[in-house]
């Protein structure tokens, strides 16, 4: 007799790990492209960034319909929802760092502009730690450093934004060049508080399942 095997179900917490995975690869675009700067390559590389952004939401689309299928989902699915939507957000936050340095032509990458991506290059390994975690959040012991190490990186990305700005203002630089600069390091900031606010939302599901 045929044995006939039932399909494997779908295993959210690895795609939202999956998901993850993609903000990480975009963030190691992004410090690539800025490491080794020429605007002229950089509709190149926003097209490939794009193409990291497009997956990413074709895979969040995916984990969408099957939970609109679910019987019985392993969280609340307004959970699921948020959570996706959240890490999704870390992947579109990276892409518009690229976006701002195209829109606004600038020529070179200051030094502390690097620095500051290579917290949210931490971050979004950071990121898919604790996602790698979360799956077994009730017996998991290093689930809560992970959103720890989180938030105290999200914390280095606020004085990194607030001391490059005030380093601005204090500067003799000319008043468009300020508002360039200003946005683009609100776009790095951006970055590590979407990560930030996916650590929330895993706090909040552990809290409500515990």
């Amino acid at each position: 007799m045929k044995i006939i095997k039932g399909k494997k179900n779908y295993n959210y917490f690895q795609a939202f790990v999956e998901l993850s995975e993609f903000s990480l690869k975009a963030a190691e675009m992004l410090i690539k492209a800025l490491y080794d700067f020429d605007k002229n390559q950089l509709d190149g590389i926003i097209r490939e960034m794009h193409v990291i952004e497009h997956t990413a939401d074709n895979k969040r689309h995916e984990l969408l319909n099957k939970l609109a299928k679910e019987f019985l989902p392993p969280i609340e699915r307004e959970d699921i929802m948020s959570l996706s939507e959240k890490i999704d957000d870390v992947t579109d936050s990276v892409e518009d760092v690229l976006l701002n340095i195209s829109i606004f032509n600038v020529n070179s990458i200051p030094q502390k502009i690097i620095e500051f991506t290579e917290v949210i290059v931490k971050c979004c390994r950071s990121l898919i730690s604790a996602l790698k975690e979360f799956e077994n959040f009730r017996k998991s012991k290093k689930l809560h450093d992970e959103i720890i190490e989180l938030n105290r990186l999200e914390e280095v990305g606020d004085a990194l934004y607030v001391n490059g700005v005030r380093e601005l203002y204090r500067s003799k630089m000319e008043p468009i060049d300020l508002i360039i600069w200003k946005e683009v390091f609100a776009s790095l900031e951006k970055c590590c508080d979407a990560c930030e606010d996916v650590a929330n939302d895993i706090e909040n599901i552990v809290m409500k399942n515990s």
